[in-house]
């Protein structure tokens, strides 16, 4: 190869792939608590008592709603 095929390789942009702001480290544990709540969530609800799997359910969407609006917010 020389060294002009060489420049014409593009470059992937890595500062989009991650996103960057103060609050990412606070949306991650807010996801990942939403989805641990739901797995058990639905676990409770099928192998166990249906109410209370909906309400665990429901909590973690809850934890879903707070994560999206701080996203919405930055």
């Amino acid at each position: 190869m020389s060294n002009e095929e060489n420049t014409n390789i593009p470059h992937r942009r890595t500062d989009r792939l991650t996103p960057k702001g103060k609050h990412n480290r606070l949306r991650n544990a807010l996801n990942i608590i939403f989805m641990l709540g739901a797995i058990i969530g639905l676990c409770i609800y099928f192998f166990s008592d249906k109410t209370i799997g909906t309400y665990v359910i429901l909590v973690a969407i809850g934890f879903k709603l707070v994560e999206c609006s701080i996203r919405l917010v930055n």
